[in-house]
């Protein structure tokens, strides 16, 4: 016998009940009179409707029959505790058979009231919501899934129907509040961003640089639509500053140091560290740290740049990737949050500790941290020892309750450790659910002072996220390592030559310039993050400081891929294939623009990593990428 059932549909503020009642076998007639309401299909306890057979011979009403729900029941006769009903058109079955008014053991809905069925399938109990009633949830606030307008707050109900998340439809990202569908529209509404590079809200981070402070952190903010883009940066709801970013422009802003973390003493919470940047169109940021490497004549000497993730990609799980510390000189992390009330709890690699404790962390490493949007914890490391030292935050585990931006630097460094001069590094780090297994490696060009570009060898650095991971390479690479044994472990070496990275578990891949003395006569360190294929892209935006000496981009493509830089399409003699691979690279010098901006595209994805040079600094950072998980 199939068990009768209230479905509710409920849309546009109301509540429509359709209610089907079958009973017998697969041949059983359904209810064709789809306009019945919920009190007519079940009887009414006061006056029960007349049933009717599939055909139209009458039978019993309940006046002729017993209301005990004995086995002299009537054909077609609900049993609801007390109080018995007759189905209107339903098909007779035996007499000892009843038909359930509700699923057994489930919450149903008549209208507003909430059905509490019991195992058989009997109403036990019927309350009036004061509200809404959802079949199964019963009695809510609201219907799970909808949306309704409040000024210009959008209201999100939650899935057990018991309140509402509320999302502000921000005006400074071009936001408005649509009362037809309750939710947030506009070029940057949630629905219209796609999850990668290019968005409309980002926390640009101050983080540790022994830099003087004449010389200017920034941010670029680059306009790849088609409409003109009104930017504004807040720092704690303050305006900082505001201007427009017209289409295929872009514009740099110098943004105050914030002394706690350029410049710490211990680990710490900054309240407010971070400055919030917004538009109303999508665009891409780069922050600079400092934006020039020359300045009155004097050399900044400890520079970098990262990619900024806007705050619709972060992620809540992340492995840091940071370097040693230095001459007593910090590596460091920063973990920004982007709602109120967030949870971080951090778990320190075999070399993550000691660090300098402070904001909740302790000196082993280990350590919770409450933040509130805009806040910043900053962890620095201490010194442990060895040469070099064996104080490392790479590997530590970042886990929030909430999405969160994690940023990996140091204060300034050799790299490696015996050849100068020691430089800045930052660069975001992915949330681990954007790593993978598999990543290209291609060593940049550098170019000296009135000389060609020629390869410069990097430092490769491979994190592991779980035990026992397996490494290869395509080509092999002498002396590069082949096992990770512990979550956080990781390994490095020094190569000047393009390789596939290939692992059994996800890993990340952190690439290092080498100091002005390992060769190339010009720049210093600079840090930058591999990209996973699977987040390549076909087109991209880049940005590229034309007051730096040269400024280059390694393109990797599936070999005879046809990508065009500015609208030229990359000669096929600035290709080198990568091993048996089926891939290549392409090292490009830029052109220096008026304004920096670049544009790369293709027909298939590939990858694009962007980086320039001074006298004594250097700056390096992935072109863009796509933030799908992985």
């Amino acid at each position: 016998m199939r068990f009768g059932r209230l479905v509710a549909e409920l849309a546009g503020g109301g509540v429509a009940i359709l209610a089907t009642l079958a009973c017998g076998d697969d041949s059983s007639p359904a209810i064709t009179d789809p306009d019945a309401s919920a009190t007519e299909v079940m009887g009414s306890t006061s006056s029960p409707a007349q049933t009717t057979s599939a055909t139209d011979e009458p039978t019993p009403t309940t006046s002729d029959a017993p209301t005990d729900g004995g086995p002299d029941s009537s054909v077609g006769q609900m049993t609801t505790g007390e109080t018995s009903t007759t189905a209107d058109t339903l098909e007779p079955t035996s007499t000892t058979d009843t038909v359930p008014a509700c699923p057994a053991g489930e919450l149903a809905c008549d209208g507003d009231g909430a059905l509490q069925c019991d195992d058989e399938g009997n109403i036990i109990e019927t309350i009036q919501c004061p509200a809404v009633c959802v079949p199964t949830l019963g009695c809510v606030l609201c219907v799970p899934g909808t949306d309704v307008c409040d000024g210009q707050v959008s209201k999100h109900c939650r899935p057990d129907g018991l309140g509402y998340d509320d999302r502000l439809c921000d005006p400074l990202q071009g936001l408005v509040c649509a009362p037809d569908t309750g939710r947030c529209e506009g070029a940057c509404a949630t629905d219209e961003l796609d999850a990668s590079y290019i968005g409309c809200d980002y926390y640009p981070t101050v983080t540790p640089n022994i830099v003087e402070s004449t010389f200017n952190f920034a941010v670029a903010v680059s306009n790849t639509t088609d409409a003109p883009a009104e930017v504004t940066i807040t720092r704690d709801d303050v305006v900082i500053d505001s201007f427009d970013v017209g289409p295929g422009d872009v514009e740099v802003a110098p943004l105050p140091w914030i002394a706690a973390l350029k410049d710490p003493s211990s680990s710490a919470i900054v309240q407010s560290g971070a400055y919030r940047l917004r538009s109303t169109r999508p665009v891409s940021v780069y922050q600079y740290s400092p934006i020039e490497y020359e300045k009155d004549g004097e050399f900044s000497h400890s520079n970098d740049a990262s990619l900024l993730l806007p705050t619709n990609v972060w992620g809540t799980e992340t492995r840091v990737i940071a370097r040693n510390t230095f001459s007593a000189l910090p590596g460091a992390y920063a973990v920004v949050a982007r709602v109120d009330g967030t949870m971080v709890e951090v778990t320190p690699s075999q070399t993550g500790k000691p660090v300098l404790p402070g904001g909740g962390v302790a000196a082993d490493g280990h350590g919770t941290a409450l933040l509130n949007a805009g806040d910043v914890l900053l962890v620095i490391s201490g010194v442990a020892g060895g040469t070099p030292d064996q104080a490392d935050l790479t590997g530590t585990l970042v886990s929030a309750s909430a999405p969160v931006q994690v940023i990996g630097a140091h204060a300034c460094t050799n790299v490696p450790y015996n050849k100068q001069a020691c430089d800045h590094l930052e660069e975001s780090n992915l949330p681990l659910q954007n790593l993978a297994t598999g990543y290209w490696s291609t060593a940049p060009l550098v170019k000296a002072p009135k000389q060609a570009p020629v390869r410069k060898a990097r430092m490769v650095r491979i994190v592991a996220t779980a035990a026992a991971t397996s490494i290869s390479y395509d080509p092999p690479q002498p002396g590069a390592p082949t096992m990770l044994a512990k979550p956080g472990d990781y390994a490095e070496f020094t190569t000047d030559k393009d390789f596939w990275i290939s692992a059994s578990s996800r890993i990340a891949v952190a690439e290092y310039m080498l100091g002005q003395a390992a060769g190339g006569d010009t720049g210093d360190p600079a840090m930058t993050i591999a990209v996973p294929p699977e987040l390549f892209r076909s087109v991209y935006a880049i940005h590229a400081p034309t007051n730096y000496e040269s400024n280059f981009v390694n393109l990797v493509a599936p070999t005879g891929a046809p990508v065009k830089l500015d609208g030229k399409p990359v000669v096929p003699g600035s290709w080198s294939s990568i091993g048996q691979t089926g891939w290549s690279v392409a090292r490009l010098m830029l052109e220096h623009t008026d304004d920096g901006d670049h544009l790369l595209s293709c027909t298939k994805p590939f990858g694009v990593q962007v980086y320039g040079y001074g006298q004594y600094t250097s700056y390096w950072y992935p072109g863009g990428l796509d933030l799908a998980p992985l």
